[in-house]
């Protein structure tokens, strides 16, 4: 397999199916797959971090956001899929299209499972989800063909910048204290194995966008777009939850006491990581294998107990 791929004008880009880590390791070729994984969430609280309600809660928010954005995702590739002439990029994309969906998938079963048998209803804000990623960006229904082109291009590279959130909070989810917290295991799995996934296929997003419409314009114009709705979403989204808690009556300077206790104690991200990884992604130069490890997280997908217990 060559080291790289070749855009129908034939410029070069990277392979993500030989990804290779900044520490030097090479864990050889990725084949992406989707593993079918499952979670009991019977026995699981909903401060699943022990002494960390806030930063709980404030993780559990992407289960409220993800299922709809990675529906999203596997529908924008199925459209965007009979147009890649390449046939491993469309091999690629086709395990980063199974992967998507389980992720939907289990975070689906979270909603219901988890998050309605605690009190929190997600209906109101999964209504607003649904009509952000079907109605306002779903395909464009009429216009001319070129028209449909270049709206799907623009979508592909909105999805590269969302990818782009997903690696570096899949870096974190392998790298945390929840463990050392003694967090519940069974939602430690859950995003442990999710962002693992998002770590071994972080590029694949990046190079669909290259193949579609190599554009340093397009990418920071979809970064301008998705930084300030997603920061929007997760805010709103831990509101929503934080309001339907009845177990804690925090005002607005005891969350944020709480969620730097938070970021202390390693259980949420540091945002300075974050802002630095943001800036990172308008370098002229710029790969998405330039964060997390692959070796690191194909290790944990072969000992999470969800994806060895999987059909």
């Amino acid at each position: 397999m060559s080291a790289t791929a070749h855009t129908e004008h034939g410029h070069p880009i990277n392979d993500a199916r030989e990804p290779r880590d900044l520490d030097g390791s090479d864990p050889g070729p990725v084949e992406l797959h989707a593993r079918n994984v499952a979670f009991d969430w019977s026995d699981v609280p909903l401060h699943w971090i022990p002494g960390h309600a806030v930063p709980s809660n404030f993780i559990s928010v992407l289960n409220l956001l993800l299922p709809e954005g990675e529906r999203w995702f596997v529908q924008t590739y199925n459209e965007a899929l009979p147009l890649v002439r390449d046939d491993e990029l469309a091999a690629t994309m086709r395990g980063f299209i199974g992967q998507e969906a389980m992720h939907a998938e289990a975070h689906d079963h979270v909603l219901w499972e988890f998050l309605e048998h605690h009190g929190i209803d997600p209906n109101p804000y999964l209504r607003q989800m649904e009509w952000i990623f079907r109605k306002v960006l779903g395909p464009m229904q009429t216009g001319t063909p070129a028209a449909r082109q270049k709206h799907l291009v623009e979508r592909l590279w909105l999805i590269a910048a969302l990818e782009h959130y997903t690696a570096i909070l899949g870096d974190f989810a392998l790298n945390n204290t929840w463990v050392a917290s003694g967090a519940d295991p069974t939602m430690t799995d859950l995003f442990t194995w999710h962002g693992a996934e998002e770590v071994e296929h972080r590029a694949v997003a990046h190079e669909v966008a290259v193949y579609f419409g190599d554009s340093y314009l397009r990418r920071g114009r979809a970064m301008l777009v998705v930084l300030p709705i997603l920061l929007f979403l997760i805010n709103r989204g831990f509101r929503f939850i934080m309001a339907q808690d009845s177990s804690i009556r925090h005002n607005w300077f005891a969350q944020q006491y709480h969620y730097f206790r938070g970021v202390r104690a390693g259980v949420l991200p540091k945002m300075r990581h974050i802002v630095f990884a943001t800036f990172s992604y308008f370098r002229p130069g710029f790969h998405p294998n330039e964060i997390g490890s692959t070796a690191q997280a194909v290790a944990y997908l072969a000992a999470s107990p969800a994806a060895r217990n999987a059909n």
